[in-house]
């Protein structure tokens, strides 16, 4: 099949043009923070190549055979709204089905067996640990769609994520990437009671906030000569300002 300009969805290499999946970060700086077992922010705008760039990170890590990663949308959770029992095992079953996914593991197994008598409050750090001390290699996991989540669901994930922290890697993930429109600073969480909380103080284990752009002109050019490069039609100097400033 020919290749195609992808507007819909994350890129998949063998069908769309695109360009380096990990150029439009600093990754010397994302596996820096990695391998320092640092938790952090990547936040953008919709339709910047968010989830695009998270798979990238996750195929380069897989790749060198160094890390565990897995990359899940926790996006579904979202329908919870404030209920934590259902929000938390929407969150578990991304997650384990992910790792499954992308691992070959029996994260999914554990989860409906040895898992149902886990409490609420304990059920994802209870699953990340399970992953991490079984695996072999330090694990990586990257959480899409966080700021969709609301209320006591939300403030459940960050707050069982920051227990765990300090058993980092051997009993808990090494690094931890959060992903959505938003930086962590600026959720604003409603409480059932009416509190409001705010991400930073929920979440006070983040090391960074890594904000990605909207395309340059310069990477749209170049995504465009992948076309050129496939097909051998050129694109004449000019179009590409014009193109640019519509």
């Amino acid at each position: 099949m020919e290749k195609f300009f992808n507007t819909a969805g994350p890129i998949k290499e063998a069908d769309h043009y695109h360009i380096s999946l990990l150029s439009r970060i600093d990754w010397q700086e994302i596996e820096t923070l990695i391998n320092q077992k640092k938790y952090f922010i990547l936040h953008a705008p919709r339709q910047t190549g968010k989830t695009s760039t998270l798979l990238g990170i996750m195929k380069e890590l897989n790749s060198k055979d160094k890390f565990a990663c897995a990359y899940a949308n926790i996006e579904a959770a979202q329908a919870a709204r404030g209920d934590v029992q259902r929000g938390v095992e929407a969150i578990c079953s991304a997650v384990a089905s992910q790792i499954d996914l992308y691992l070959k593991t029996d994260i999914r197994k554990w989860l409906h067996s040895e898992a149902k008598e886990v409490s609420v409050e304990d059920k994802f750090s209870s699953l990340l640990r399970y992953w991490s001390q079984s695996s072999s290699k330090p694990t990586v996991l990257l959480l899409d769609e966080v700021d969709a989540l609301v209320g006591d669901t939300l403030i459940s994930l960050l707050r069982q994520i920051r227990a765990g922290y300090a058993s980092r890697p051997e009993a808990f993930p090494q690094a931890i990437i959060l992903c959505g429109v938003r930086d962590i600073k600026d959720y604003r969480i409603h409480t059932k009671e009416h509190e409001i909380i705010t991400g930073g103080s929920a979440f006070n284990i983040k090391a960074k906030s890594i904000k990605m752009g909207n395309f340059s002109e310069q990477e749209c050019k170049q995504l465009l000569l992948e076309h050129t490069h496939a097909t051998g039609q050129i694109f004449d100097e000019l179009i590409f300002p014009k193109l640019w400033s519509d």
